[in-house]
This record gives structure tokens, sequence and C-alpha cells, in this order.
């Protein structure tokens, strides 16, 4: 059972997802504007915020940008338009997941379920993998470039790890895709690239081992 907050300023998209959240079992808290999630993230902890950008008194990327200051916990942004720029500013905000409207309330608890589960997968795993002055501690969830920490979103990590785990190999776009987000992907694929140039961005000089494959997809060279 996860512990759920829905942030929406429209009663039937939090009463929707509230009806499938609870169907499957997970607990269900509700806000109708980022001020409010703020707050309740501050004095509540949740497995998973899934939140709309455009809300009033305060919008989706600002009460993400606030809740990042204290808390790493998942976030799924909603949103009515599925322009690049609203999923790239989501993305470097440290969101996990981008979910345009109208969606399948199926489909989003499945993204929720595979988003938790590989958090969980993630956090058993007990190695350290390092090349030059790059080191990936999967245990703790944490990169480091020369001894530098190096902030990442949750889906950068998630990336990194897999290409890392599967080091040396060309990767399609397709398995990329499928094992990293985990569910049949019916958006647009640039969100791949959008976080490969991100992940690309965040390592700066040792991004270098994150090779395009042309006409395949990438592979992570060490």
């Amino acid at each position: 059972m996860y512990k759920i907050l829905v942030v929406d300023d429209e009663v039937m998209i939090r009463k929707l997802i509230r009806k499938y959240a609870e169907f499957e079992k997970h607990e269900v808290s509700e806000a109708s504007n980022g001020i409010e999630a703020v707050v309740m993230c501050r004095d509540n902890k949740y497995d998973i915020v899934i939140m709309d950008i455009m809300m009033p008194e305060l919008d989706g990327f600002s009460a993400c940008r606030e809740i990042r200051k204290s808390s790493n916990v998942p976030i799924i942004m909603l949103s009515a338009r599925g322009e690049e720029y609203d999923k790239i500013n989501g993305f470097e905000l440290g969101i996990d997941d981008y979910v345009v409207k109208p969606f399948s309330p199926r489909e989003l608890m499945l993204r929720i379920d595979v988003i938790l589960r590989r958090g969980k997968q993630n956090a058993q795993v007990n190695d350290v993998f390092e090349t030059d002055g790059l080191k990936i501690d999967f245990t703790a969830h944490i990169v480091s470039a020369n001894g530098k920490r190096l902030e990442m979103s949750p889906k950068e990590y998630d990336l990194l790890f897999y290409m890392v785990r599967n080091k040396n190999i060309a990767l399609t776009r397709e398995r990329l895709i499928s094992d990293v987000w985990g569910y049949d992907f019916y958006g647009d694929d640039r969100t791949l690239d959008t976080h490969i140039k991100l992940l690309r961005k965040t390592l700066g000089e040792y991004s270098k081992h994150i090779v395009t494959v042309r006409g395949v997809g990438y592979r992570f060279e060490a």
C-alpha cells in the first residue's frame, strides 16, 4: 500500500485518481493548490505525489521547486499541455514522470507502481562503480565527479544506473524506454532524448561516456 498525495484544483480529477488508487488499497490525501501541497509535504511523509501544473495560489512547477528543497519524494506531473518546454522544465526540477491530460487512470496507477518498485530495487543493490573520476554508489544513490556530488533528478539516476549496469552494450531506444520507464510508452520518444540531454549536462566532462549509437540508441562506454 502506498501513501499518495493528489494535487489538483479540479475536484473531478482528484476524485478519479482517488477512486482507482483506493481500489488498489492505497491511502490518498488531497490538496487543491500548490501551497497546500508544499505544507502537506513538510508535515507528512508520502510515497509519491501526483501534481497538476496549472493551479491557483502556486503552480505545480513552483510547488515542485519548494518540495525539492526538503524532499526527494517521487513526483508525477499532470498537464493539459504536452509541450516539450513543460516536460523539460519539469524534468529539470526533478519530477519522475509527466502525464498529459486526458489520461488513463489505469496507466497512471501502473506508472506509480513502476516508479516505486524501481526505487526499492535500487535501494537493495549494494555495490559501487568507478571510472576515471566518476563514482556511482548504487546503494546510497549518490553520483560524484572528482569527489563532488552531482545533483540529479530521480529519472536521471534511473537512466544512468541502468546504462552503467549494461555498460559497453548498445541499448536500443525501445529497450531503454521499456526498461527504464517500465511500461508501454505511448508518448513522444523524444522524452528519452530529453533525459539523455539533461543527463549529459549534469555529467559535464563525463558525458563522453554516453555515446550515441546512430540508428540504434545509446551506449555507456567504460
